[in-house]
């Protein structure tokens, strides 16, 4: 089977992440597309997703127009507590394929700042 170069990057960066992720941290993982932007906190060692927000739900949706940047924001904020109800705090960031910069740096900032540590 050949990979094509989004998928090889995919792969090389999750890899990576779960190679290095020990029992007491769990895996966050980012995906964006032109319009929206979502993540998920999975648990490698149960292959379960525990939480997830998106832009698509519909509290989000149906609020106030905002730019992409601000919808990252609220994002991360939405996603950051829901992992304080469940006493998540450690997580490793995967970013996939996406470089650290714009949209998604911004989201892994409005993390830490809401007391996420990665």
């Amino acid at each position: 089977m050949k990979l094509n170069t989004t998928q090889r990057k995919r792969y090389r960066v999750s890899n990576k992440v779960k190679r290095v992720s020990k029992k007491n941290r769990f895996r966050l993982s980012i995906s964006r597309s032109t319009k929206n932007i979502g993540a998920q906190i999975i648990d490698d060692s149960k292959n379960i997703t525990l939480l997830s927000a998106s832009s698509i739900e519909k509290d989000i949706k149906n609020g106030p127009k905002v730019n992409k940047i601000e919808l990252s924001k609220i994002v991360a904020e939405k996603l950051a507590k829901k992992a304080q109800e469940k006493k998540i705090t450690k997580i490793y960031f995967d970013r996939g394929v996406y470089k650290y910069h714009g949209r998604i740096k911004i989201f892994a900032e409005t993390l830490r700042k809401n007391g996420m540590e990665f």
